[in-house]
Order: structure tokens, then sequence, then C-alpha cells
């Protein structure tokens, strides 16, 4: 995934979509580089937060938020109210470059499903509530923005990299 600057004038479309594939780029800018062991290492008290459990997990916010709530398909996620982490957890056999593949795949997706919606397009949303795609939008670049950030941290403290 190539990282682009987003316009600096641009219709609010345009805009957020522009943010929003500028801070996926980063996520996979963040982890370049990283093999396998370091990208399952925790650096963090929780255990969870891994360069490799990241990317893991913010594959799984693009498939609830975009395929899930918008477009209100059945939820793939291998997290359960038991098992709440699990989008987190990498597993024996998972890579970090399966984690990137399965990411990039399922923006793909997300942006196909946003591509086919106005802005103003309102779903249901948990019971008699309603959500816009804008608002969706919005939430998931709030979402992988502060991944990126967790992204920084853990990259840092595994092996003193830090940057854009």
């Amino acid at each position: 995934m190539t990282r682009t600057a987003p316009p600096l004038v641009a219709d609010e479309r345009a805009t957020y979509t522009a943010l929003l594939d500028y801070l996926r780029a980063t996520i996979e800018l963040k982890v370049e580089g990283l093999a396998d062991g370091d990208a399952s290492r925790a650096v963090l008290p929780s255990k969870l937060t891994t360069a490799a459990g990241v990317v893991k997990h913010v594959r799984w916010v693009e498939h609830h938020w975009f395929e899930v709530v918008l477009a209100g398909r059945a939820s793939r996620a291998p997290y359960t109210m038991e098992d709440p982490d699990a989008d987190w957890r990498v597993e024996e056999g998972e890579t970090l470059a399966g984690f990137l593949a399965d990411y990039r795949a399922q923006c793909s997706v997300s942006r196909e499903i946003l591509a086919g919606l106005e802005l103003d397009a309102e779903v249901p949303f948990r019971g008699d509530r309603a959500v816009s795609a804008r608002w969706v939008l919005a939430h998931v670049i709030e979402e992988t923005a502060r991944h990126a950030g967790q992204l920084d941290v853990v990259r840092e403290l595994l092996d003193g990299t830090v940057g854009d």
C-alpha cells in the first residue's frame, strides 16, 4: 500500500477517504521490516498489544464497521462475548504477512461498500437507533489513527524505530 498525503483541499468524501487511506498505509509502514517473532512480541504490560495484534485488530475493525454495520453482512470476526480479545491475539501459525494481506483485502471490501453509499445514508444500528455512513467513516478514521499511534509506541519499544 502506497502512503499518499491527503489533499489539503477536496470535497468531504475525497478528504475523509484519503485520510483513511493515509492512515491505513501508516499501519503498514509502522510494521515494515518486522520479523514475525518481533511483531508478535509483547512490549507493554497488557501482553495483547503486539505489532501483529494491532494489524489483526484493525482488519476486524474494518470488517465490523463497513461489512457488518453498513452492509448488514454476518460477522466473521474471531471475537465473542466469551473471548472479546481474540482479534488481538496472535495464534500459532499466524504471521504478520498474513495479517497484512487480510488487512489489505478487508480495506478493499470497505472501500467498495463505502463507494456504494452516500455519506448521509443511514442504516439500523443496535436496536432502534441508526448510524450514518459519514459517522462510520469518521469513526474508522479515529480508530485507525489511534491504533497507528499504538504502533508508534510498540515499534519504538521493539527496536527503536521512530518516524512518520
